[in-house]
């Protein structure tokens, strides 16, 4: 039986069992998928194990999605260019960093028909997978990307990959007709410590998170007069292209696999 697994810190939210072990019986694939909660400190010992095949695949989740990149051999050409994985695989004795979240959330955006052509974007959070959706939002043709973020050093790291977004001060709210919550805030239904929601009506906000399924960030513009959205579909298609890696299939997306994950 081959063993495939999500890491991160915290992990109990994640739902990539669910939809993985769900696509493993519908391709009659003999493999198990489980969580496993990390400290930054067994990052290389967990390398080790693939490097081995004790285990077969893995997905990246917040916060090791940069931190993970020194421990492997390879990186694919989105992963180096974002310094950001989502996805592990040996492949010919080689253990290899993928970034499958840039595709998952333009399939994500795509999937409710949304435009990015000229829009402004606002995004809070300079964690792993804000390179992923800056490049994303750039191959999609929007106007101008505003980043902020807590820590400026974390920002100025992601200004060095894409020079064209503009650094934003934290407490600064920039025009923008997308905001998008790359941070991992709202896991644990805590705020945001910045004030969005007013004077903003008929804007769109994006969560990354899933789980919950409406965040405080989105609640509040929800209540707004305000277009949000989830993660959850950016989840099931960066999934999605993660499973096609490990296995060579690409499963079904149906509304079956959509209503997993709630």
């Amino acid at each position: 039986m081959k063993n495939f697994c999500v890491i991160g810190n915290p992990i109990d939210h994640s739902l990539s069992p669910k939809i993985h072990n769900h696509w493993f019986n519908e391709n009659k694939i003999d493999a198990v998928y489980k969580k496993n909660l990390l400290q930054t400190s067994e990052l290389e010992k967990f390398v080790e194990k693939l490097r081995s095949l004790e285990i077969t695949g893995a997905n990246v989740t917040v916060p090791f999605k940069n931190s993970i990149v020194p421990f492997l051999d390879k990186l694919s050409v989105e992963a180096q260019k974002t310094n950001s994985v989502n996805t592990i695989f040996n492949e010919g004795d080689k253990v290899i960093g993928h970034n499958t979240d840039i595709a998952g959330f333009e399939l994500a955006i795509r999937y409710i028909n949304y435009e990015i052509k000229r829009k402004k974007i606002f995004i809070i959070g300079a964690g792993g997978v804000c390179s992923s959706i800056i490049c994303a939002l750039e191959n999609m043709g929007c106007e101008n990307i505003f980043l902020t973020n807590r820590t400026l050093e974390k920002s100025q790291k992601i200004k060095k990959i894409f020079k064209k977004i503009e650094i934003v001060k934290w407490g600064k709210i920039p025009d923008f007709d997308i905001v998008i919550n790359a941070t991992s805030v709202g896991l644990d239904n805590d705020t945001i410590d910045l004030d969005l929601n007013f004077p903003h009506q008929n804007k769109f906000f994006y969560d990354v998170i899933y789980n919950p399924s409406e965040t405080h960030f989105l609640k509040q513009a929800r209540e707004n007069g305000n277009k949000t959205e989830n993660g959850k579909m950016m989840f099931i298609y960066q999934a999605h292209q993660s499973f096609a890696i490990w296995n060579k299939v690409f499963p079904k997306i149906d509304d079956k696999t959509i209503n997993l994950i709630k």
